[in-house]
């Protein structure tokens, strides 16, 4: 049995077809390591298929289709990037729920590269300081937040990084900010 500062949480993977490899995989091998479990929920059934670097990578198995997830039984979200699953994820009205579920509760949130997409389709950047992949620098501005270049950003139970190099910071901030949520939680349930 695996032990760590996340064990017994769970942590919900939003990605469809076109995600980048490493920012899905790497990530919830960290979260699996550190005692979470980690469900992949997509619009999509069955599998979906990753993008690495410049063609298309390894398929993933879907643990729960959109249509059935429960926001309320995570206690965390991951928001890998790549440019495709993104872009098709904020356009999804039922994602874009799923993902405000986590941020109007004030669960924390990890997204990479271009996954704030859909945190600013969720109204969920204003007032905060991010990072992402460069190109979204203007669309998070004008949704509000305060756009860094910096490997890893951490604000308001949010945690960002902007590319496949920053996962090790990534992974590292994104672990420790889900365990400090943990840890709050448990002290408002017995306060």
């Amino acid at each position: 049995m695996t032990t760590g500062p996340l064990q017994g949480k769970k942590v919900a993977i939003l990605a469809t077809d076109g995600f980048e490899q490493s920012e899905l995989l790497e990530p919830r091998k960290a979260l699996d390591e550190a005692g979470a479990t980690t469900q992949v929920v997509s619009p999509a059934s069955g599998k979906v298929k990753g993008w690495n670097h410049k063609e298309w990578g390894n398929e993933v198995p879907v643990d729960v289709p959109l249509d059935s997830a429960r926001a309320e039984e995570f206690d965390a979200l991951l928001l890998p990037g790549g440019v495709m699953n993104p872009d098709q994820l904020r356009m999804n009205p039922k994602a874009v729920e799923f993902v405000k579920h986590f941020t109007d509760a004030g669960k924390p949130v990890a997204a990479i590269c271009h996954g704030p997409w859909t945190l600013i389709e969720a109204g969920a950047v204003r007032g905060r300081t991010m990072t992402s992949w460069p190109s979204l620098k203007t669309d998070l501005k004008n949704a509000g937040a305060t756009w860094v270049d910096k490997e890893v950003v951490i604000d308001k139970g949010l945690v960002t990084s902007r590319k496949p190099d920053d996962l090790p910071a990534f992974n590292r901030e994104m672990i420790r900010l889900f365990a400090e949520a943990t840890e709050s939680e448990a002290l408002r349930k017995t306060a």
